[in-house]
């Protein structure tokens, strides 16, 4: 048999269990890259909330507190950040069970591994993106009354969202290839569901070409359609100001303004 028999056999005998493996696939990343999302979003925050109010630098509770959640966070990212996501996998399914008693399914352990993973990376782009925001908008904010957190609500959080799409966008598309190391914990995910039908026929090339062609549709579609929404999201070149005050009245005077200049023309 040829490769493209041996192609088309895999693919009528076993499209189910690859249908079942890219499904799991795009479902950990879209959990993973989603609850990392909300994770680093909090982070981002937090560590980026000034240790003192109000311009004076005194010891108080908050200022202590906030000490000892940035220290922790900066354990969490180091830590998630410094070592294989594999081997998170492998501490997480068997370390709850040894340590704690928690009879953990291997899909729950891989949902929880890859949100956790995400989480530290994302929390680094969310600080970088706040960050980016110019500090005079937020001067104004808090110039006009606002606090530090309405600050963060309605001025800061919206711009660092649309700054940092391009980033949450390609942890997505890692997320869908690093999924792959989750078979080291039986996750019933493409690259492990490849594994089983390789072993079957003692044939590797076949099944691993089928899987590659899933993983390239997947970021491929995935990049596309991220772009279409960065563009849908930096909106037109052109913007037309329209203060708060305007009423139908006032738009009708002004269309009656244009046309009358037209004419002159």
């Amino acid at each position: 048999m040829t490769t493209w028999d041996w192609i088309e056999r895999f693919l009528q005998l076993y499209w189910p269990q690859f249908l079942k493996g890219a499904g799991w696939t795009l479902l950990l990343a879209i959990i993973g890259t989603v609850g990392g999302f909300v994770i680093g979003l909090l982070i981002g925050v937090v560590r980026t909330t000034p240790l003192y109010s109000g311009g004076q630098k005194r010891r108080s509770l908050r200022s202590v507190l906030l000490k000892i959640v940035n220290a922790i966070l900066a354990v969490y990212i180091e830590v998630l950040r410094g070592t294989p996501m594999m081997v998170q996998a492998v501490l997480v399914f068997y370390g709850l069970m040894e340590f704690a008693g928690i009879d953990i399914t291997s899909s729950a352990a891989g949902m929880l591994v890859i949100t956790l993973n995400t989480g530290a990376y994302m929390a680094e782009i969310v600080r970088g993106g706040i960050q980016s925001v110019d500090p005079g908008q937020t001067e104004a904010s808090k110039a006009i009354g606002m606090t530090h957190w309405q600050t963060m609500l309605n001025v800061v959080l919206p711009q660092t969202i649309r700054n940092i799409l391009p980033a949450t966008g390609n942890e997505f598309i890692v997320n869908l290839k690093d999924s792959s190391v989750l078979s080291v914990i039986m996750v019933s995910e493409l690259f492990y569901s490849t594994q089983v039908i390789k072993s079957i026929y003692y044939r590797t090339y076949e099944p691993f070409l089928i899987a590659a062609t899933i993983y390239l549709f997947f970021t491929f579609t995935s990049s596309r359609l991220l772009r279409l929404l960065e563009k849908r999201m930096d909106g037109p070149s052109n913007y037309t100001l329209i203060s708060s005050a305007t009423t139908p009245e006032l738009l009708k005077q002004n269309r009656r303004y244009q046309a009358g200049a037209t004419r002159r023309r």
